[in-house]
């Protein structure tokens, strides 16, 4: 694929002709027309005319050998978002699937949320929910992303960073998962462009500045592995792959190495016809070179769950340097840089016809998209857990018969056994990993061989909620609790609303009547009132969160507020001056309302204070914690310390109100950096240059004397911090900023 240069139109149409009839062609060729037509007053940030995105992202689809239906997709898949097209228009014109394909990329905009990251959660869940049905709908909105980063440039610095770090945290991902790498190394480089140039461009200069003599030494290696090969008389092709600059990176941010301690810049791939002569070439390789223990991995054996296959050794190469191999068949090769899409390549056919393979439709990943889609409560918890479990790194374990699972990163044989299937974790009373027996809570490695052992009148214990990784193992087991202790639950969960009420000097009778309860079902999305009381018994749904909710959106509330409201304004707008409020009045409004800049609504006489172990500032995502006998705490969303299901159960929504910019917020950094002359200088500077409130400063160096620098800072609002941090990875050699949480 070019990237510096737009393809024509007709460019398109010859790269399909390449592998498509003149029928499906056309079909292409109509759906170009039609999105040249609708888009022809529209123009992108660059100032180009807007067609020129479709047109390459039609081409990123049909250089990966898409059906006519997908590339016709590529074309189309912005006329409904972008213009006055309707699906309807889409469905007419160019069928079923293509809507389908079109549907699927297109963001939701009809309804409203309440902030951009609901909408930006919702959108993201309608895309994967849409790409667990039919894979294409991701293959068009990877082309789409993709071509929308080789541009970024004409967006703002804010925008860019946002797109980015979304590109990195889900669509670099979802290609790795489908082992699209060819896409997903574009991907994750260009990302880093943008989050962190600084770095990008440092780890450009140094492998330029290198690069005479790694290509002197890669050809040195090809000439003495030929050398070994050709002694086996098999054909085969030879090449050097350079890394990638995201994987240089990570593995410098991750490692806490320098450029000048990695080895593995380059590999060797060596493609052969056949899986036999994979293992050949590997015996040759190791009968000349010595193979550096640990380092050698058989993905022909037991492939990646992308599909991905191949054969990795390091051996010590010339000069006693280590040398990484791969080893694979053309096939292997052909999946290993288009994944998912090699499978699909496109067969000649009817053109009615051309439908994807029905175990390919049911790839694993997506599977379990659906699944979390459905013990989900909203888009940001569904979003979270696939970030979690799905593009979080993966262990590869074995059942006792050989079989491959595939579990995130952190899973526990209970992860394992709910996996395999409910009745299986339902009955678990013990596990044995390679053989031996481990607690329950043993965390699962690369390569354990795990065997469940049962009992069928076994049943699951609560604490296992929170032993477990996995949403899809956690959610089994609360729905067992959920339907043992259904009509328990009911009572307690009717009790604890009634409380609550009469906590708040209001009558039980008047608000869990009919008309209320269906409201409240309503909000919370459940069929009836036994549901709702069913998730406040079992500690699903916290009852302050019922309350708080069933009073601001009760339609006689809100009337009745607007009413008072409006009195205060008349007798705010009178001549007469407002009477003082008595010292003591002033003072209880002072102990109940320490922080002004937050509000809870429904909720009065309550004590606020900001959380010090995440240090929350306006513009954060927050959420309010009930603490015993100190009122209310607002914690960052994502702070460690409120994640469990308790703490959960104490929740209550807050948003930040009446906030100024001669207000200080303390924001709390960790900047980690490569150690040099000066570094603390320069980000002193850069930090006093932004903000007249440096309140502490400290810094150390770790075993591989690499600097982490702590920063306590006075600040406005996150823009303001996002403004100082932005400023501060633009210094040389700081390679990351964390906020800090304690």
């Amino acid at each position: 694929m070019k990237k510096n240069e737009d393809y024509t139109p007709d460019q398109v149409l010859d790269i399909c002709r390449e592998y498509m009839n003149e029928e499906h062609v056309e079909f292409v060729n109509k759906a170009y027309n039609f999105a040249a037509y609708v888009h022809k007053e529209q123009k992108r940030a660059t100032g180009e005319p807007y067609i020129i995105h479709p047109t390459q992202v039609a081409q990123i689809l049909a250089s990966l050998r898409m059906d006519p239906y997908t590339v016709a997709a590529g074309y189309l898949h912005d006329v409904v978002e972008d213009t006055n097209i309707t699906l309807g228009d889409v469905e007419e014109l160019f069928g079923t699937q293509v809507a389908t394909i079109v549907d699927g990329v297109t963001k939701i905009s009809k309804y409203k949320y309440h902030s951009h990251q609901e909408l930006l959660a919702e959108n993201h869940r309608k895309m994967l929910l849409a790409t667990a049905k039919d894979l294409r709908v991701i293959m068009v909105k990877l082309a789409d992303r993709l071509h929308n980063m080789r541009t970024l440039k004409a967006l703002r610095p804010d925008k860019q960073r946002r797109i980015a770090n979304e590109t990195l945290e889900i669509y670099a991902p979802l290609a790795d998962r489908l082992g699209i790498s060819k896409i997903k190394w574009e991907l994750e480089d260009l990302s880093l462009h943008y989050i962190n140039p600084q770095q990008y461009y440092r780890i450009v200069h140094l492998m330029n500045s290198k690069r005479d003599q790694r290509e002197a030494y890669i050809s040195e290696a090809i000439d003495y592995i030929k050398t070994s090969v050709d002694a086996i008389g098999i054909k085969y092709d030879i090449y050097g792959r350079p890394k990638h600059i995201y994987s240089i990176y990570k593995k410098m941010r991750d490692k806490h190495k320098q450029f000048s301690e990695l080895y593995d810049l380059l590999a060797i791939r060596i493609v052969v016809d056949s899986v036999k002569d994979c293992y050949a070439v590997l015996g040759s390789i190791h009968s000349k070179w010595k193979p550096i223990p640990g380092r050698f991995k058989d993905y022909i054996a037991v492939p990646k769950a992308n599909g991905y296959q191949s054969l990795h050794t390091t051996i010590i190469g010339p000069g006693g340097q280590p040398l990484e191999v791969q080893i694979r068949t053309h096939k292997m090769h052909e999946i290993a840089e288009y994944g998912v899409a090699a499978h699909w390549a496109y067969k000649e056919g009817n053109f009615e016809g051309v439908k994807l393979d029905e175990n390919e439709q049911k790839i694993d990943v997506f599977r379990e998209i659906l699944e979390l889609q459905e013990n989900s409560d909203n888009a940001a918890d569904f979003m979270k857990s696939v970030k979690g479990e799905i593009f979080n790194d993966r262990v590869y374990i074995f059942t006792p018969q050989g079989e491959v699972r595939e579990l995130p990163k952190g899973s526990i044989p209970l992860d394992f056994a709910y996996q395999v299937h409910t009745e299986v974790g339902s009955h678990s009373v013990g596990a044995k990993v390679n053989g031996r027996m481990v607690p329950l809570n043993y965390q699962l490695k690369n390569g354990d061989i795990v065997e469940m052992l049962t009992n069928d009148n076994s049943t699951p214990s609560r604490d296992w909620v929170q032993m477990v990784y996995t949403s899809r193992a956690r959610n089994k087991i609360k729905r067992y609790f959920r339907v043992k202790d259904r009509q328990e639950n009911i009572r307690i969960g009717h009790e604890l609303l009634e409380t609550e009420l009469k906590n708040r000097s209001l009558s039980p009778k008047k608000y869990l009547d009919k008309k209320h309860l269906e409201l409240a079902t309503d909000i919370f999305n459940f069929t009836d009132s036994e549901e709702l009381f069913n998730a406040v018994g079992y500690g699903e749904l916290s009852p302050i969160n019922v309350i708080h909710k069933l009073l601001s959106e009760d339609p006689d509330n809100k009337k009745e507020a607007e009413k008072k409201e409006n009195e205060e304004k008349l007798i705010t707008n009178t001549d007469e001056p407002a009477p003082k409020p008595t010292e003591s009045a002033q003072l209880k409004k002072e102990q109940t309302n320490a922080n002004t800049s937050v509000s809870v609504q429904g909720i009065d006489n309550l004590l606020i204070r900001l959380a010090k172990c995440c240090n929350p500032i306006p513009g954060d995502e927050i959420v309010g914690y009930i603490t015993k006998g100190r009122g209310l705490t607002i914690h960052r969303a994502d702070c460690p310390n409120v994640q469990s299901e308790e703490a959960k159960k104490r929740f209550i929504e807050v948003s930040w109100n009446n906030v100024t910019k001669e207000k200080r917020y303390t924001a709390e950094l960790d900047i980690y950096a490569f150690n040099r002359n000066g570094l603390l200088n320069e980000l002193l500077q850069v930090i006093n240059s932004n903000t007249n409130s440096l309140i502490n400063v400290n810094g150390r160096l770790d075993k591989e004397k690499m600097a982490i620098i702590h920063v306590s800072v006075g600040v406005n609002n996150k823009e303001h911090l996002d403004q100082i941090i932005s400023k501060l990875k633009n210094v040389p050699d700081v390679y990351e900023i964390k906020r800090t949480v304690e």
